[in-house]
């Protein structure tokens, strides 16, 4: 076969190959089997082998990726992926409709189809051609995972050419990556003939499968993925044709999807759900509601990371009976314990829990639970368990009554009561526990990737690290004698340690781990300041000038940067090379400078994140609260009480226009 024999071969390969893909994964309808679709590919593969230079992005022979990857890359969503409000009666999705039917200005009806318990994935398509694959993370910004999803054959390589649709340009479709039940349970059998661990629930598993940096490992966990949306206007007015367009360009749609004109019917399809879940290949935990117009769905806006059109009204929690066998006490970084009850494994929703959180002694008091009780565990929409009541019929005699421990667990320190009485605290402030934490807590706010509890944990065993400052000191040739640690594994998590030497100055805040300082209130401070140094000399007045900063924040952050303990480590942070970016000098406007504003109600022309940048940018600063010294309320759609108690003090209102007209927008 010469070349051009092979490239008219190839061309016909790849379209017949596409074409039964297509039967198997959107139509359930093969025409051949698994073996002739295997050596159609074959062949294709022979031929690329052959002549190289024939060898496109967009074929099916390169699913499955060369060498692994160092790391994922991080990329930015075109549009922010969002997260729907769970509802859980039909009282609250009533609720949710009312306040619906006031801001829309049309009539709706509605669409419905199962919440899949799987994992977001965004796919963009360039020119028809698959270019990138990523996962939600914060909404913002998400892992490239483009190399292991490329493994799924439900995810078409190329979209399909449909009449009269034109799909050049950027194309985003999104959906859900999930792990078959029945591929799941194979998969579990086979981990557990090798004697290797098992993964607890297909969620999970597909997750650890998708963050694989080698694809040849996803590409043998055999996912799929369903589409759910359609990120461009093709012409669909309701989600129903958009769901019929993403099948046209190769993709399976949620399967029991429907649309209902009234709450009856949707409510109907809801207990529908219910009685088909098990027969699904995926885990459901409830049914997404969403108004089924795209473009009225997209002009209702979005209330903090959820969008207005759409609710996840869950199925009923699932409950099971647990004996307490005891109670363990957790410390956190700030030393705070937690009692956690223990019982013996216990299956709730598919997962097995042994450990439920009972918070402070104020909510032990409140269920009267001891140690011996029956208890009636839940898990509200598939999330951690909790105690929701102690059987009392069941309390046998010799319970014991939970005591608040005089000692800390890890170290044997005293404990202390906080000044509200509610949280306990170790008094020992080099305690093991709180190192451990304080060190992952400070890994996360410097965005290091696979440094987890067990590995910080092992570091602290052997003395290769004490504080977070020592996680940049840490050499390969020292991680080389830990269990887990191979020569290439050992290299890759001191380069990922190094790589995240220079940070930001609020995420710096963010991971000295002062009590009473998140994230938001690190921005402030960061901003405020302009540097770690300004930060360090500044009096506990200086802080109180801050809208957000109050009396407690500010003697808390006053006495951090005191205390000689603390003083050391932010100079073995610099000292072990660590590089903090001040923030930009801000372009100072007139009508921002030393301003305070209060954001109330959704924005339509930005998000109230990008709007509260944008403040900060030019020198005003934002409350979440109204005071008398609130310089502007910006009153959004559906405002809150915010904006009346805004009118109470007399303070100004601006309208999101008047707003846009501050900023010169």
């Amino acid at each position: 076969m010469n070349k051009q024999e092979a490239k008219k071969r190839t061309e016909k390969l790849k379209a017949l190959i596409a074409h039964h893909r297509y039967l198997y994964h959107v139509q359930d309808a093969p025409e051949i089997s698994d073996f002739a679709f295997d050596s159609l590919v074959q062949e294709l593969f022979s031929i690329e082998e052959q002549y190289p230079e024939l060898r496109t992005q967009d074929s099916p022979t390169q699913r499955v990726g060369g060498e692994p990857l160092e790391k994922f890359e991080k990329i930015k969503h075109a549009e922010r992926m969002l997260s729907i409000d769970d509802v859980f009666t039909r009282s609250e999705l009533e609720a949710w409709d009312v306040r619906v039917k006031k801001l829309a200005k049309e009539s709706y009806n509605y669409f419905c189809m199962p919440k899949i318990d799987g994992l977001a994935m965004s796919l963009v398509y360039e020119d028809g051609i698959l270019k990138a694959a990523v996962t939600r993370g914060d909404g913002l910004t998400g892992e490239n995972v483009t190399q292991n999803v490329k493994t799924i054959s439900s995810v078409p390589l190329r979209l399909r050419e449909v009449k009269g649709l034109e799909t050049s340009g950027r194309i985003e479709v999104r959906g859900e990556v999930y792990f078959p039940a029945k591929a799941f349970e194979a998969f579990n059998a086979a981990q557990e003939k090798k004697g290797e661990k098992l993964f607890a629930n297909p969620r999970n598993a597909a997750a650890g499968s998708v963050r694989q940096l080698d694809s040849k490992i996803a590409a043998k966990r055999k996912l799929a993925f369903v589409a759910w949306g359609l990120f461009v206007d093709l012409g669909q007015k309701t989600i129903t044709e958009e769901r019929a367009l993403l099948t046209e360009l190769g993709f399976k749609p949620a399967p029991e999807g429907v649309e209902c004109t009234t709450l009856e019917e949707v409510e109907q399809h809801w207990k529908h759900l219910q009685t088909v879940r098990e027969k699904l290949d995926f885990w459901v935990d409830g049914m997404v509601v969403k108004v089924n117009n795209p473009a009225l769905h997209a002009s209702l806006g979005v209330v903090g990371k959820t969008p207005r059109g759409s609710a996840a009204w869950k199925f009923p929690a699932e409950e099971a009976t647990a004996l307490v066998r005891g109670i363990e006490w957790n410390v956190g970084r700030t030393g705070a314990l937690t009692p956690v009850a223990v019982f013996e494994p216990t299956l709730i929703g598919g997962t097995t829990v042994q450990h439920a959180s009972l918070h402070n002694m104020d909510e032990i008091e409140r269920l009267d639970v001891r140690v011996g009780d029956t208890v009636i565990l839940y898990k509200a929409g598939d999330i951690i368990p909790k105690v929701k009541e102690v059987i009392l019929e069941l309390r046998p005699s010799n319970t014991k009554v939970i005591q608040v421990p005089s000692g800390c667990p890890v170290c044997g320190s005293a404990t202390k009561q906080s000044d509200d009485a509610v949280a306990l605290y170790c008094s020992n402030k080099n305690c093991f526990a709180q190192d451990r934490e304080a060190i992952l807590h400070a890994a996360r706010a410097f965005e290091i990737d696979g440094l987890g509890p067990q590995i910080i944990a092992a570091l602290l065993e052997n003395n290769l690290i004490q504080r977070p400052p020592d996680l940049f000191t840490v050499h390969t040739g020292e991680l080389l004698g830990l269990e887990g640690f191979a020569e290439v594994s050992a290299y890759k998590l001191v380069e990922e340690i190094l790589s995240c030497k220079e940070i930001v100055l609020a995420k710096f805040i963010v991971a000295l781990g002062i009590r009473n300082v998140g994230e938001q209130t690190a921005i402030d401070l960061a901003q405020h300041f302009g540097s770690l140094e300004a930060l360090q000399k500044a009096s506990r007045e200086d802080l109180c000038t801050i809208e957000h900063v109050g009396e407690v924040v500010a003697e808390t952050v006053f006495d951090y940067f005191k205390e000689d303990h603390n003083k050391s480590l932010i100079n073995d942070y610099l000292a072990g090379g660590v590089k903090i970016i001040n923030p930009k000098k801000q372009s100072v406007k007139e009508a921002f400078a030393q301003k305070s504003f209060v954001l109330t109600g959704a924005l339509e022309a930005m998000t109230r994140d990008q709007a509260k940048e944008k403040i900060r940018a030019y020198g005003g600063t934002v409350s979440s609260s109204v005071s008398k010294k609130t310089s502007y309320v910006v009153v959004g759609v559906d405002p809150g009480s915010k904006a009346v108690k805004a009118e109470g003090l007399g303070v100004t209102l601006l309208t999101e226009k008047q707003f846009l007209k501050l900023l010169d927008v």
